[in-house]
């Protein structure tokens, strides 16, 4: 048991620490967002699956009940070979932490959907004040798309039962309608891909443990490459040039597309879909994703690989 934590410490480190910054260093992410994304979750599914694999091996260790839980269907040879008779002071230690950062994990996931939750219902409340009131007769508005009286440019989507798209009349005079077909197809790339789900993954572990480099630069990566893939599956649908028009007409005033995006990130944007970088390579973007997902299969493979010895 002892050699099984500390390879899941040494993984979970090394996932946690020096990975994110050589992935936040790394020129390719920009060239393949989805990718990105995708190693960004695998990194930190690592991390979770080491604290998990660890807390379970702690707790069967220290508590007698959760071992014969644990290994109950277990012959005595996989149960003799964890070596859980005794368990050192630090690991009653680890067990513990463990089960303090799993209990706050879970806190600060409620907390961040409760929070998502009254945000949306308010920003529905809202959008029902400032809707056109319809003649008598006619339904409300619940089909897939709201469009509100407003001289401001705006568009978003707004997750929720049902889901809809937002736009002002001011996004409808000012774009043209291959503009404006590129901005509805950027929101709905944000709904297909349920970005707005990792968003709120992504917030609640940086929020509660700010001091982490991968839930830190996770947050801040996400926030940058869900824009990113967006504008890919809309200029791939409308074009480059088209994207960036609209890009540009929606933000000539406020400087942002949607609520995630910062100036900053506006230019990188309008740059990149004006000069779209070269995509990976089918085999590379196959290789790099095969490889992530096999990385979180690394601390069950460090967990049971007592238990398969003995087997074996």
């Amino acid at each position: 048991m002892t050699v099984c934590l500390l390879l899941l410490t040494v993984v979970a480190l090394t996932a946690a620490v020096p990975a994110p910054r050589a992935l936040v260093r790394s020129l390719w992410p920009e060239r393949e967002p989805v990718v990105a994304l995708w190693v960004w979750q695998c990194l930190v599914a690592t991390v979770l699956m080491c604290c998990l694999a660890a807390l379970t091996l702690g707790a069967a260790a220290v508590f007698h009940t959760v071992r014969d839980r644990v290994f109950a269907p277990a012959p005595p040879a996989v149960t003799a070979a964890y070596d859980l008779s005794v368990a050192p002071p630090w690991a009653v230690a680890l067990t513990v932490l463990l089960a303090s950062g799993a209990a706050w994990t879970t806190a600060m996931l409620a907390r961040e959907l409760v929070e998502a939750r009254r945000r949306r219902d308010r920003t529905r409340a809202h959008l029902r004040e400032r809707a056109p009131e319809l003649p008598a007769g006619l339904p409300a508005a619940r089909g897939p798309m709201l469009v509100l009286e407003d001289e401001y440019p705006d568009a978003w989507w707004m997750p929720g039962h049902p889901p809809q798209l937002v736009v002002t009349t001011g996004a409808l005079h000012r774009l043209t309608d291959h503009q404006l077909d590129a901005v509805l197809t950027h929101e709905r790339g944000h709904a297909r891909a349920h970005h707005d789900w990792l968003l709120h993954l992504s917030s609640a572990l940086a929020t509660g443990f700010p001091h982490v480099p991968l839930f830190s630069h996770f947050c801040d990566q996400t926030h940058r490459l869900v824009e990113l893939a967006a504008d890919d599956t809309a200029s791939r649908r409308c074009g480059h040039l088209t994207t960036a028009l609209a890009l540009i007409e929606l933000n000539q005033h406020r400087g942002v597309l949607s609520c995630a995006s910062s100036r900053r990130l506006l230019g990188e944007r309008v740059d990149r879909l004006l000069e779209p970088p070269p995509r990976l390579l089918r085999r590379q973007r196959a290789l790099t994703t095969t490889v992530a997902a096999l990385v979180p299969l690394l601390p069950l493979l460090i967990a049971f690989a007592p238990g398969l010895t003995a087997l074996g």
